[in-house]
Protein backbone atom coordinates (compact mmCIF):
# COMPACT_ATOMS: atom_id res chain seq x y z
CA UNK A 1 0.00 0.00 0.00
CA UNK A 2 1.48 3.71 -1.12
CA UNK A 3 0.03 6.69 -1.60
CA UNK A 4 -0.37 7.87 -4.63
CA UNK A 5 -0.31 11.18 -5.30
CA UNK A 6 0.77 14.93 -4.26
CA UNK A 7 3.67 15.79 -1.77
CA UNK A 8 4.25 12.00 -0.62
CA UNK A 9 3.94 9.85 -3.95
CA UNK A 10 4.57 6.29 -3.81
CA UNK A 11 5.52 6.24 -0.48
CA UNK A 12 4.89 2.91 1.42
CA UNK A 13 2.14 2.52 3.62
CA UNK A 14 2.29 0.44 7.17
CA UNK A 15 -1.11 -1.55 7.68
CA UNK A 16 -1.31 -3.77 10.76
CA UNK A 17 -0.85 -7.67 10.73
CA UNK A 18 -4.14 -9.64 10.34
CA UNK A 19 -7.63 -9.07 8.89
CA UNK A 20 -8.97 -6.41 11.40
CA UNK A 21 -7.88 -3.63 9.57
CA UNK A 22 -8.75 -3.72 5.60
CA UNK A 23 -7.45 -1.08 3.77
CA UNK A 24 -9.36 0.91 0.83
CA UNK A 25 -7.11 -0.66 -2.18
CA UNK A 26 -4.80 1.52 -4.83
CA UNK A 27 -7.13 1.65 -7.27
CA UNK A 28 -10.43 2.05 -5.19
CA UNK A 29 -8.30 5.15 -3.24
CA UNK A 30 -7.67 5.83 -6.77
CA UNK A 31 -11.28 6.38 -8.33
CA UNK A 32 -12.14 8.14 -4.72
CA UNK A 33 -9.26 11.12 -5.07
CA UNK A 34 -10.12 11.67 -8.78
CA UNK A 35 -14.10 11.68 -8.11
CA UNK A 36 -12.96 14.21 -5.70
CA UNK A 37 -11.16 16.24 -7.62
CA UNK A 38 -13.29 16.57 -10.69
CA UNK A 39 -16.29 18.13 -8.61
CA UNK A 40 -13.76 19.88 -5.93
CA UNK A 41 -10.78 20.34 -7.59
CA UNK A 42 -7.97 20.76 -5.71
CA UNK A 43 -7.56 19.97 -1.99
CA UNK A 44 -5.43 22.95 -1.20
CA UNK A 45 -5.83 23.77 2.37
CA UNK A 46 -9.00 21.71 3.38
CA UNK A 47 -10.04 20.24 6.18
CA UNK A 48 -10.69 16.26 6.06
CA UNK A 49 -11.62 13.71 8.89
CA UNK A 50 -11.23 10.58 7.82
CA UNK A 51 -13.33 8.02 9.94
CA UNK A 52 -12.46 4.25 10.87
CA UNK A 53 -8.91 5.53 9.92
CA UNK A 54 -7.10 2.46 10.15
CA UNK A 55 -3.83 2.93 8.55
CA UNK A 56 -4.77 6.44 7.28
CA UNK A 57 -4.35 5.79 3.88
CA UNK A 58 -7.35 8.20 2.96
CA UNK A 59 -6.60 11.10 5.46
CA UNK A 60 -2.86 10.80 5.01
CA UNK A 61 -4.02 10.54 0.64
CA UNK A 62 -5.98 14.19 1.44
CA UNK A 63 -2.80 15.23 3.29
CA UNK A 64 -0.05 14.45 0.29
CA UNK A 65 -3.01 16.53 -2.01
CA UNK A 66 -2.56 19.79 -0.32
CA UNK A 67 -5.14 19.41 2.34
CA UNK A 68 -4.46 21.36 5.58
CA UNK A 69 -5.56 19.31 8.49
CA UNK A 70 -7.14 15.57 8.73
CA UNK A 71 -8.66 14.48 12.04
CA UNK A 72 -8.14 10.87 12.31
CA UNK A 73 -10.49 8.23 14.68
CA UNK A 74 -10.17 4.88 14.93
CA UNK A 75 -10.47 2.72 17.77
CA UNK A 76 -8.32 -0.23 17.41
CA UNK A 77 -5.11 -0.75 18.78
CA UNK A 78 -3.03 -2.01 16.40
CA UNK A 79 -4.14 -0.02 13.43
CA UNK A 80 -3.77 3.46 15.47
CA UNK A 81 -0.17 2.52 16.30
CA UNK A 82 0.62 1.68 12.05
CA UNK A 83 -1.18 5.53 11.78
CA UNK A 84 0.80 6.79 14.00
CA UNK A 85 3.99 5.54 12.39
CA UNK A 86 2.44 6.39 9.41
CA UNK A 87 1.71 9.90 10.54
CA UNK A 88 5.22 10.21 11.93
CA UNK A 89 7.15 8.29 8.81
CA UNK A 90 5.64 11.21 6.46
CA UNK A 91 6.27 14.31 8.98
CA UNK A 92 2.55 14.97 9.00
CA UNK A 93 2.15 15.44 12.94
CA UNK A 94 1.55 19.31 12.69
CA UNK A 95 -1.35 18.68 10.63
CA UNK A 96 -2.92 15.83 12.02
CA UNK A 97 -5.05 14.95 15.00
CA UNK A 98 -5.09 11.33 15.39
CA UNK A 99 -8.02 10.47 17.83
CA UNK A 100 -8.15 6.90 19.66
CA UNK A 101 -11.80 6.68 19.95
CA UNK A 102 -15.13 4.75 18.89
CA UNK A 103 -16.62 7.09 16.19
CA UNK A 104 -19.83 6.60 17.30
CA UNK A 105 -18.64 8.90 20.58
CA UNK A 106 -16.17 11.38 19.25
CA UNK A 107 -17.10 14.76 19.04
CA UNK A 108 -16.58 16.77 16.07
CA UNK A 109 -13.66 18.17 14.77
CA UNK A 110 -12.83 21.84 16.23
CA UNK A 111 -13.35 23.22 12.66
CA UNK A 112 -16.24 22.30 10.28
CA UNK A 113 -14.96 19.68 7.63
CA UNK A 114 -14.62 20.44 3.76
CA UNK A 115 -14.17 16.65 3.37
CA UNK A 116 -15.00 13.22 5.44
CA UNK A 117 -13.87 10.37 4.34
CA UNK A 118 -16.06 7.36 6.02
CA UNK A 119 -14.81 3.74 5.66
CA UNK A 120 -16.40 1.38 8.23
CA UNK A 121 -16.08 -2.44 8.97
CA UNK A 122 -18.06 -3.79 5.94
CA UNK A 123 -21.56 -5.56 7.29
CA UNK A 124 -20.98 -3.96 10.65
CA UNK A 125 -23.97 -1.84 9.94
CA UNK A 126 -22.32 1.85 10.78
CA UNK A 127 -22.50 3.26 7.14
CA UNK A 128 -25.63 5.23 7.66
CA UNK A 129 -25.68 6.11 11.22
CA UNK A 130 -21.84 7.35 10.73
CA UNK A 131 -23.19 9.46 7.52
CA UNK A 132 -26.19 10.93 9.45
CA UNK A 133 -23.96 11.77 12.50
CA UNK A 134 -20.77 13.33 10.80
CA UNK A 135 -23.71 15.09 7.93
CA UNK A 136 -23.36 17.53 11.08
CA UNK A 137 -19.90 17.93 10.87
CA UNK A 138 -19.58 19.50 7.39
CA UNK A 139 -19.28 22.77 6.03
CA UNK A 140 -21.37 24.32 3.29
CA UNK A 141 -20.67 22.80 0.31
CA UNK A 142 -18.40 20.19 1.77
CA UNK A 143 -18.22 16.49 0.54
CA UNK A 144 -18.64 13.67 2.08
CA UNK A 145 -17.34 9.66 1.25
CA UNK A 146 -18.83 6.96 2.18
CA UNK A 147 -17.29 3.27 1.21
CA UNK A 148 -19.41 -0.26 1.84
CA UNK A 149 -20.43 -3.13 0.27
CA UNK A 150 -23.82 -3.97 0.07
CA UNK A 151 -25.04 -1.42 2.26
CA UNK A 152 -27.89 0.72 0.47
CA UNK A 153 -27.38 4.53 1.89
CA UNK A 154 -30.10 7.05 2.05
CA UNK A 155 -28.64 11.08 2.01
CA UNK A 156 -29.72 12.78 5.04
CA UNK A 157 -30.90 16.23 5.25
CA UNK A 158 -29.05 18.94 3.82
CA UNK A 159 -27.28 16.03 1.77
CA UNK A 160 -27.67 15.40 -1.89
CA UNK A 161 -26.31 11.95 -3.35
CA UNK A 162 -23.58 13.29 -6.12
CA UNK A 163 -21.79 10.35 -7.06
CA UNK A 164 -21.63 6.23 -6.83
CA UNK A 165 -19.24 3.68 -8.63
CA UNK A 166 -17.90 0.48 -7.74
CA UNK A 167 -14.40 -0.67 -7.30
CA UNK A 168 -14.28 -4.50 -6.84
CA UNK A 169 -16.47 -5.50 -3.83
CA UNK A 170 -16.51 -1.81 -2.69
CA UNK A 171 -19.11 0.59 -3.75
CA UNK A 172 -18.03 4.63 -3.13
CA UNK A 173 -20.80 6.79 -2.39
CA UNK A 174 -20.10 10.62 -2.62
CA UNK A 175 -22.76 13.10 -0.95
CA UNK A 176 -22.55 16.96 -0.85
CA UNK A 177 -23.89 19.33 1.72
CA UNK A 178 -26.55 22.07 0.11
CA UNK A 179 -27.82 23.73 3.47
Amino acid sequence: MRIIAGLWRGRPLEAPAGTATRPTSDRAREGLFSMLTSRVGSLEGLHVADLFAGTGALGLEALSRGAAYCTFVEKDRAALDALERNVARLGAGERADIRAQRVEHAPPPACPCDLILIDPPYGAGLAQATLDRAAGWLAPGGWASVEVHGEALTPPAGLEAAAERRFGKAALHLFRRTS
